[in-house]
C-alpha cells in the first residue's frame, strides 16, 4: 500500500467501514485530522454516540496518522487510554485532531482530541507498534 492511497485503503477498508468510516487529512507533518458523521446504528441503547464507537475511531484515526509517518510500514496498537468527557448525538458531525508526540525505531506515540463543534467530546494517548 502506497502513501498516496494510504487514507482510502486505511480509514475505508474492514471494521471501520462496518461503522461508518473515516474521512482523513495530513495537516502538518505530526499533525493530522480526521470526521464522521454519528449515525443511528452508533449510538447507544440511550440516543447518545457508543463508547465503543468513540473508542473504535479514535483508534482508527490515530493508527492511521501513525502508519503516516512510519513510510508504509504496518503498525498496530499496544494503548490506547481514552477519556469520555461529553457526549454526542446522532447527526454530530465529530473531528478528530490527532498528533504524533514521538516516533522510534519501534514505537509511534500519538494523542488525540475529538470534538464535536467546540465541545471536547474525548482525549485519547496511545502507542503504536511498528511491525
Amino acid at each position: 500500500m502506497n502513501n498516496s492511497n494510504f487514507a482510502s485503503e486505511v480509514t475505508k477498508k474492514g471494521f471501520i467501514n462496518h461503522i461508518g468510516g473515516i474521512d482523513f487529512k495530513k495537516v502538518s507533518e505530526n499533525t493530522f485530522e480526521f470526521n464522521v458523521t454519528v449515525k443511528n446504528y452508533n449510538l447507544n441503547s440511550g440516543g447518545i454516540s457508543h463508547g465503543g464507537y468513540i473508542a473504535a475511531i479514535l483508534d482508527n484515526g490515530m493508527g492511521s496518522a501513525a502508519y503516516h509517518v512510519i513510510d508504509g510500514k504496518r503498525c498496530v496498537t499496544i494503548a490506547l487510554d481514552i477519556k469520555f468527557i461529553s457526549a454526542s448525538k446522532e447527526g454530530d458531525v465529530l473531528i478528530g485532531k490527532v498528533k504524533i508526540s514521538k516516533k522510534t525505531n519501534s514505537l509511534v506515540f500519538v494523542v488525540a482530541e475529538l470534538f464535536e463543534k467546540t465541545n471536547l467530546v474525548a482525549t485519547a494517548s496511545g502507542t503504536w507498534k511498528i511491525i
